[in-house]
């Protein structure tokens, strides 16, 4: 069989005059190095709960039983339905945390999220949303991602959605090991605000001119730190909120309502509560030796 190419050809001069015909690249976006926009997770970037994907990723390496991924799933319908988190709620989503993460290696946790993300939760991002995002970095904006999700699995999204980054859920590691502790708490409601207001401090960034953007009322802190909020796929409250106070409201959303029950749309703190079946699987496979 001939090969493709032969010796004699000047691949040189055909390389070199690929180049020269090639269109020069478009102007680079001027840095606006004091202005970002800060985007929710959950049924704002992406449709259901980020964290029910990654647990339909254990399921399929037979780390997370259907079972549990059914009563998982029914869990968080429940709380969407409920619409309320109290303090007993979101006390066990801390230790939900907890148990997904304690004792596991952290680039074991990557690994899984970067292929959990590509085979489960790519096709559920909102192409609506991420345009958006994409406008703010074609204006020379960072775009970061803000959730309650674990910030691995937060930063695997926005590494393959091109944003500048992600502020989630820290637990502490030791040696490349998660200690089982939070660092502080879960990053849901007001702590989602503190992260916004921590990051402009670190950043340089003038929260007047900054954008923030999320699906649920409990975000209303996050909203009401920036000059620009916007509402996204809004619940009942938050539309009303924002109609209110004339704030733009996009919804990507197929017909009158969605309701997902098989996708949930956790909001806040619940999106955590199926964390402990998780992090029982993930104990079973993966014990440091």
């Amino acid at each position: 069989m001939r090969r493709f190419w032969q010796r004699d050809v000047d691949h040189k001069s055909a390389g070199e005059a690929a180049a020269a015909a090639a269109a020069p690249p478009g102007p680079l976006p001027v840095p606006d190095p004091t202005a970002a926009a800060f985007f929710d997770v959950d049924n704002t970037m992406m449709r259901g709960a980020s964290i029910y994907y990654f647990a339909r990723g254990l399921a399929a390496r037979k780390l997370f039983t259907m079972r549990d991924l059914a009563m998982f799933a029914w869990g968080q319908a429940v709380f969407r339905m409920r619409g309320t988190e109290n303090s007993e709620h979101i006390g066990s989503a801390k230790e939900a945390a907890l148990a997904f993460v304690a004792g596991q290696r952290v680039d074991q946790i990557v690994k899984l999220s970067e292929e959990i993300y590509d085979e489960v939760m790519a096709d559920r991002i909102w192409h609506g949303t991420r345009t958006l995002a994409l406008q703010h970095l074609d204006s020379g904006q960072q775009v970061w991602l803000v959730t309650a999700t674990p910030v691995e699995v937060a930063r695997t999204i926005a590494h393959r959605l091109g944003l500048t980054g992600a502020l989630g859920t820290v637990a502490e590691t030791r040696e490349g090991l998660y200690t089982g502790r939070l660092v502080g708490n879960l990053l849901h409601g007001p702590a989602k605000a503190e992260a916004v207001r921590a990051l402009a401090h670190r950043e340089g960034l003038d929260l007047a001119r900054c954008s923030a953007y999320s699906d649920s009322v409990n975000d209303l802190p996050m909203l009401t730190a920036v000059g620009h909020p916007h509402a996204v796929n809004p619940d009942a409250e938050l539309r009303a909120h924002a109609r209110d106070h004339g704030w733009p409201i996009h919804d990507f959303r197929t017909g009158r309502k969605v309701t997902m029950v098989a996708l949930p749309a956790a909001a806040g703190a619940g999106a955590l509560a199926g964390g402990v079946a998780a992090g029982i699987a993930l104990r079973r496979h993966y014990r440091p030796s």
